[in-house]
This record gives C-alpha cells, structure tokens and sequence, in this order.
C-alpha cells in the first residue's frame, strides 16, 4: 500500500471515529492512458474539501459532484468515465477509461426521539430491535431514565436547544416527534427543521398538525419547510396500541432508508 492511500484510508478511519461524514473514491478499473491507476483514492466531504486525488480535471469534478450526492442519499455508485475530450479537462490523450467506485460513510443510522411517554418506549424498543442507534429526549427529566425507556443508547433530558447541542443531527438522523403537545412539537420543529436529517415525523391527527403549522408559520417558519414533514407519522397499518404505532413508525423509516431518499424529500 502507498503511503497516500495509507494516510487516506487512516483520515477516514479518524472521520468515522469522530461520527463525521466522507465519502471514499477509489479507482477499480483504467484502462489505457488514464491519470491515475486502479487502486488510487479520495476523500470527499459534504462541504466540497477533497483528500487525495483520483486524477484531477473535468472526470474529478464528477466524481466529488456523485460523491456529496452519495452522501446525501447514503447509496454508492460506479462512475464510468472515457477520458476523450481533453479540451474540456480530461487528462488522457489516448482514449483512456476509467471507472470510480464512490462510496458514503456515514455516521450510524440514528432514530432520535423526542418525548418517553408510551409511543416513545415502544419506538425505542423497535428501532434498538431493527438495529438504529437510539437517541430519547424529554423536558421531563424523570422520564428520560434507563428505568423508564431501557432500550435507548443515549439519555438527552432537557430544553430542546440544550439536547440538540450536546447532540448534533447529521444526515443519517431519522427524527420523530411522539410528544404531548403542539407547543413542544412547534418549540422542537423550529430547530431541527434546518437541519440534514433524513427523515422529521410528527405523531398526531391531522388537525393537530394543521395547528402546530398555523403556530410555526406565525413563528416565521417558512411554508416550503413544512412540506419535508410526516404528519402523521408512521405507515398507514390501522395501528392504534403504542407498540403498533411504533412498528408503523418504524417501517417508515426502514423504507426511506432502503430507499436512500436524501435528507429534503
């Protein structure tokens, strides 16, 4: 192994430590006069930083372009690329072809919830059952106790400011509102609406949701943002019982995972 893939390969064992987010573009096939041989890597992260290179020009440009796409839907891809056109940036001469394998490592796929009243037990329960990092906040901190909601990974009692800053969402983040009111749903929705999550659900009947919209639309909340929301949340199973509702929760979220839908939908 060279040592740029070595200090590649040791940047991104370092970003997936520190639950970052990068994609990993590697050659696996040249043919002919290409730049760079199969084997070579690059890094690609979110804002356009690049580490590394796999052969620079107009063929480069596309791969960083799939590679932040790949980071927003969470699906790879194989990029083939016939360097023909040198006047448009390509660095072959002779008719080279190359194929770039993209890759996107992101942080672990992560169902925060808000509100530990008996939806948000069963919901914990399911998404630690179908393999989800389980993230629980509650403004009621006696709630948001290993004794109360056991199968949570972490425990974010507290304001919804405090919590989101201790933390973050990063675009593996599938949100869900089971709270017991609008105020809180209107107060939690404020923030989290801007951020990369990939999937923000909100539990209650269609009235209550027309409500918590009219609440943040006066907050100054833009229309267009509403329209990223599930309201109500979960798959249409008839389900009526927490445990149900969790499971048709759950679903959801499974399917537009599987679906590699992008954080804005």
């Amino acid at each position: 192994m060279s040592d740029e893939n070595r200090r590649i390969l040791a940047e991104l064992l370092a970003v997936q430590e520190q639950g970052g987010s990068v994609a990993l573009a590697m050659v696996v096939k040249a043919r002919g006069s290409v730049p760079r041989r199969a084997g070579a890597k690059m890094l690609v992260y979110a804002d356009g930083r690049t580490s590394g290179t796999v052969g620079g020009g107009q063929m480069e440009s596309r791969v960083i372009a799939e590679a932040e796409q790949s980071l927003r839907d969470g699906r790879p891809r194989l990029i083939p690329y016939a360097l023909v056109k040198p006047e448009r940036g390509d660095p072959g001469l002779c008719g080279g072809e190359l194929e770039v394998y993209v890759e996107p490592y992101l942080p672990p796929a992560t169902v925060y919830i808000f509100g530990c009243g008996h939806v948000g037990q069963a919901l914990a329960a399911q998404a630690r059952l179908a393999g989800f990092h389980v993230v629980v906040s509650d403004d009621r901190p006696e709630l948001v106790t290993p004794e109360h909601i056991p199968h949570a990974d972490k425990y974010l009692p507290g304001s919804a400011t405090d919590v989101l800053a201790a933390e973050p969402i990063h675009a593996n983040t599938f949100i869900a509102l089971v709270t017991r009111n609008v105020k809180l749903d209107r107060d939690i929705l404020r923030l989290v609406l801007p951020s990369a999550a990939r999937y923000i659900g909100v539990m209650g009947s269609r009235r209550r949701w027309k409500h918590t919209c009219e609440l943040l639309l006066e907050a100054g909340v833009d229309e267009a943002e509403l329209t990223r929301v599930r309201s109500p949340l979960g798959l249409d199973i008839h389900a009526e019982t927490p445990a149900e509702i969790a499971v048709s929760i759950m679903a959801e979220i499974i399917k537009i995972k599987a679906e590699g839908r992008p954080a804005r939908f």
